[in-house]
Parts: structure tokens; sequence; C-alpha cells
């Protein structure tokens, strides 16, 4: 007797079709699971075998052989019990086969028969709509999974139920996605007293999706400038929500089957480790990197992060994505964010106050802002200057625009790049223009150009740094609505490039 069931094995963000074969043979009865799954995987049997008992269903005394397959694939995870226990089931001739076989599931099973909720059910809902087929996962992953329109979503809450489905005596309903969420109460940027510089660049960095480094002394401002960054950016659209929301399922992060419009804001503490930034991990799990997809990653104390860890960071910077290379497994993220990194000027921090400076101002700072390498500090497109505010100006009522008015501008700047760069697989934003397009969209006139020859001969710009130049003034031409990129857009562009060293 024999029967075949449906689940998936995941690699990175895309899930893989795994074949569930069942076979129940003569033999002494045994109950064995083959095709190289893990530890969790390998005690499914004992939680099927509980499950099946708690419904008082008894097991066959026969040979059950579990074949996954293709069976050089690691099959990681507890979404292996549903499945197993619908194949045992269909070997048994207590389910329909053709009918188990046309459904993908996955699902963890307690000991009672409840149906425990599983990451991944967004990328397996995918998978199961390319296969067309239906897709059966534990009733809290439902909602998550019915977001896919083109897969038939069942999601029992126990494996009574799931069995009831498919003998006929109860279908199930198919489930209902949840509901588009969008975080509240982003706090406005008008409330940070002062920084009008600070703030200048913040819109630029958001409008055109520019790495920003922020360097201050302690209390200035430079978190608060950051946390504000929420308030700023336009909502997902639609494709980025759920790709987004795909690395959210995998790492296990959506609630309730909401699917979140609101930009990803992560913020890693500097003690972080290097799979934690980058992924990696127990199944190859998305870092921080990937989970502030489409979003932005703030790495506050930058130089107290790992040198390992801040280099780690230069590749994905430049390519959108990265692959969390193991052993036994590559596994490829997706990970396009802007990184907004914050630095004290020295490890006191007081280095640009001559009353608090220490004794070995300033070689102390140097010394600080050396642990982050010149590639690195290449790689950001603006840098600025967070001075401290002063006492008197702290008692004045709140100044500059609104979040909402500094929102809508960036909101118009981002249309314009979206139309601009239609039908460019790789470039999404200013940030990713490169070659040829860059040169058509952001060649400056006759007096940018000049004024960006004498700055790269002066200063020794770098190429990189000459095209990051380049991007940068386009954005700010396209928050003025201009079409073409003037000297004034350069001049600003320059200024943000210059700020903290001259080596760029």
């Amino acid at each position: 007797m024999t029967a075949l069931a449906y689940t998936v094995a995941f690699d990175g963000i895309d899930a893989r079709l795994v074949q569930v074969q069942c076979a129940v043979t003569p033999g002494l009865p045994a109950f064995a699971i083959v095709g190289l799954p893990d530890k969790a995987v390998s005690e499914a049997r004992e939680r099927v075998r509980a499950a099946l008992a708690a419904l008082a269903i008894a097991l066959p005394s026969a040979r059950i052989s579990i074949n996954l397959s293709p069976a050089d694939i690691l099959k990681e995870g507890s979404h292996f019990d549903l499945p197993i226990a619908l194949a045992v089931l269909g070997a048994i001739d207590i389910l329909p086969k053709d009918d188990i076989a046309a459904t993908v599931a996955l699902g963890e099973l307690s000991l009672n028969g409840t149906l425990v909720p599983v990451t991944g059910a967004l990328p397996a809902a995918v998978a199961a709509g390319a296969e067309d087929r239906a897709l059966m996962c534990p009733q809290p992953c439902g909602a998550e999974a019915a977001w896919v329109d083109s897969v038939r979503v069942l999601a029992p809450a126990t494996l009574s139920q799931a069995i009831d489905h498919f003998t006929g005596r109860r279908v199930l309903d198919p489930a209902e996605a949840g509901e588009v969420t969008h975080h509240s109460g982003a706090r406005c940027l008008s409330e940070v007293k002062g920084q009008e510089r600070a703030k200048r660049a913040l819109e630029i960095a958001a409008a055109g999706r520019h790495h920003l480094m922020m360097v201050g002394t302690p209390g200035s401002g430079k978190s608060m400038l950051a946390a504000r960054l929420p308030g700023l950016l336009p909502p997902l659209t639609p494709v980025e929500a759920l790709e987004t929301s795909m690395i959210h399922s995998v790492a296990g992060l959506l609630t309730e089957g909401g699917i979140n419009r609101t930009r990803p804001f992560r913020e890693p503490h500097h003690t972080a480790s290097t799979p934690a930034i980058v992924g990696g991990g127990r199944g190859a799990k998305p870092g921080e990197i990937s989970l502030a997809h489409n979003g932005v990653l703030f790495m506050d104390e930058f130089p107290e992060f790992p040198r390992q860890v801040l280099e780690t960071l230069r590749q994905p910077i430049e390519t959108g994505e990265v692959v969390v290379a193991r052993a036994n497994a590559h596994v490829r993220y997706p990970c396009r964010f802007m990184l907004v990194a914050a630095a004290n000027p020295c490890k006191c921090g007081y280095l640009p106050d001559p009353a608090r400076a220490c004794g070995r101002a300033p070689v102390c700072g140097d010394d600080y802002l050396g642990r982050i390498s010149g590639p690195l500090m290449d790689r950001f497109d603006l840098r600025v200057e967070v001075p401290p505010v002063a006492y008197s100006d702290l008692d004045l009522p709140a100044t500059g625009e609104t979040s909402q008015v500094i929102a809508q501008r960036i909101a118009g700047a981002r249309r314009i790049q979206t139309d601009r760069y239609a039908g460019e697989p790789a470039m999404w934003s200013n940030a990713d223009a490169q070659g040829e397009m860059l040169e058509s969209v952001a060649t400056p006139d006759d007096a940018g150009r000049a004024l960006l020859r004498d700055v790269a001969e002066r200063f020794g710009l770098s190429a990189r740094g000459y095209h990051r130049v380049l991007r940068v003034a386009r954005t700010i031409a396209d928050l003025e609505s201009s079409d073409d990129v003037c000297r004034a857009h350069i001049a600003e562009a320059v200024s943000f490039r210059l700020t903290l060293t001259k080596e760029v």
C-alpha cells in the first residue's frame, strides 16, 4: 500500500516542492523516515503516531516507510508533520489518495492532534500556486497564505478537521487573507530642534534611497532623526509588500496573517554577530540586512560593531542581495535596504568641544572613525555632522516642516524615479542607477559639470564617489521636480560628500 503527499523545503525565500512517499509493507512493525531529514523531521514519527492515537486511529502492524524526495535536499523543520500524517492515512486507505496528492501541506502536530503554526506559509502558497495545487496549513497561517490569489488555501485547526475535509464529512471553506496593516504613531521630524542640515540629508536619503552617515556628539539627536525616518517613507507597493512579507514569513515575524505596508525599520544592537546581521545560523535564516529589505537598516554606534560585521556589508550594499554560504547549503536572500549609520566623533564623544575634548585630540577621532574602512565609508552617499543643540534652543517651539509635508515631497520624487526606471530590472531608485542610464538621467549642465570637474581634481574624487555625487544630485533635482541637474544640485550633493573626511 502506497500513497503520495506534497510539502515544501525552503531555500531562502523560495519553496521547493517535496514529495512525501509512504509505503506500508509486510514486516516487523516500524516507522522509518528517510530522505535526509534533520532531527525535527525524524521526530515527526512520534508526533504523528501520538496524534493518530488521540483520534483512535491505529497504525497497522507493518513496516511504514516515509521517503522525502528528492532525497539529496536537506529537510528541516517541523512543518513535515502534517504531510507525513496525510501520506500515512492515504496509504492505509482512510483518506482518498488523489485528493491528498493534489494538495501541498505543511504544519506541526501536537500530541493531541492540534495543528501548530509554522513559518513559511506565504512562500509555500506561492509554490503551491505555481504547481496548480491547493495548500493546507494550520489555521493561524491561513490568513497569511491566502494573500496568494492563485492558490486555494485550506486552514484546519486540527488533524481531525483535515480528515473530515478529505473524507467529505465537513468540507473546509477557503481561508481569507488577513488585513493590510499600517503602523501608526510615527514621530514628526518637526519635533527635532535645530539640525536643519541633518534634516535635509534625511530627506534626500529617503527620497533616493541613499545611504547616510551621521556623526555627532552624544545627545545631539542622531537617533531622534533616524527614528523619524518611518514617517517620511512612502508605504510599500503591493509587489514590495509581498516580497518583504515572504522574508518575514520565513523568519516567523508575520503576526495574524497581516501583510504590512509600512517599510521595515531595523535597528540591531552593536553586539550583533555576523550571522545575525548577514544571515545564517540554524537553517540559514535571514539576517537584519534582509529583514530590512525595501526599508531602513539603522546601525547606531556604528564603529562599535565588530570590524568583520562592518566589512560584510560592503557587497550587499552594492548588489542588493546576499548569499549565505554554508557547507551544505547556499541560500540567497534579497537585501535592498537603505543604510543609516550614526557614530560619535571619538571614543569619549566630545572631540568637537574644546572644553571637553580629551588630550589625545585629534588622534583619538582618527583612531575611532578609523574603525570604519575607507571602502565602506566610500559607500555612504551622504555624510553629515550633527552638532550639539544649544540649551537656549531647547526651549523654543518646534520649527521646520512637518513629516507629513516632507513625506509628500519624498513620495513625489519616488514616483518620478519609478516612472524613470520602469523596465529596468536592476534599478528601483536613483541609488541604483549606473552606466548609461545614470549618464542619461544625471548629466549636469555646463556649470554643474565644471564644478564637478574642479571638485574631482582638488579632492581626488574616486570613480565611485563621482557617480554617487551624480545620483544624489539627481535626487535633489527630483525633489524640486526639475528635469535638469544644475550647478546648485551638484553643489549640494558635493557638500554632503565632502563632510567628515576629504578622502572620498
